[in-house]
């Protein structure tokens, strides 16, 4: 019966998701105090440049700028696990359904998304509330391409 309500609360949680892949429909705000809390020991939003945009120095996890939309495991020097890079190499990409399935349970969205029940994730932490990680994504979706703001012209 769990495994229905957890599958359940995904799809409604994804369902606005699919339609352009990587929105977010979460709460930034609230997304950026969950990410103080539960993601700076392990991770930073550092842009091109390398400037630390959220976090702190952490190493242990790969940056998360422009995560939204950017296909899994490709930050170049990190050491991803297999199965996050064989993922990223059939296509998948960071969706707002993707990352809050795979920040829940790591391991089981691997083996499930592979059809594998050998795969395993590198990330041991999991967000326990689904409400959390879907604002943890919307707060991410504002670093990078997708939620960066345009440029202002000079005149």
């Amino acid at each position: 019966m769990s495994k229905f309500i957890y599958a359940a609360a995904i799809t409604l949680l994804a369902a606005p998701a699919f339609a352009d892949g990587h929105s977010a429909t979460g709460d930034a705000a609230a997304g950026e105090q969950q990410f103080d809390r539960q993601c700076v020991a392990c991770h930073i939003v550092a842009d091109a440049d390398g400037e630390v945009l959220a976090g702190r120095n952490a190493s242990t996890g790969p940056n998360l700028y422009d995560l939204a939309g950017r296909q899994l495991g490709v930050i170049e020097d990190f050491r991803y696990g297999d199965a996050i890079v064989e993922l990223g190499e059939a296509g998948q990409a960071w969706t707002e359904a993707a990352f809050v399935a795979y920040v829940q349970d790591p391991t089981g969205w691997l083996r499930a998304e592979l059809d594998d029940n050998r795969a395993r994730g590198k990330m041991a932490y999991r967000v326990r509330d689904a409400q959390d990680a879907v604002d943890i994504y919307a707060y991410l979706a504002t670093f990078g391409a997708i939620g960066e703001e345009p440029e202002a012209e000079s005149n």
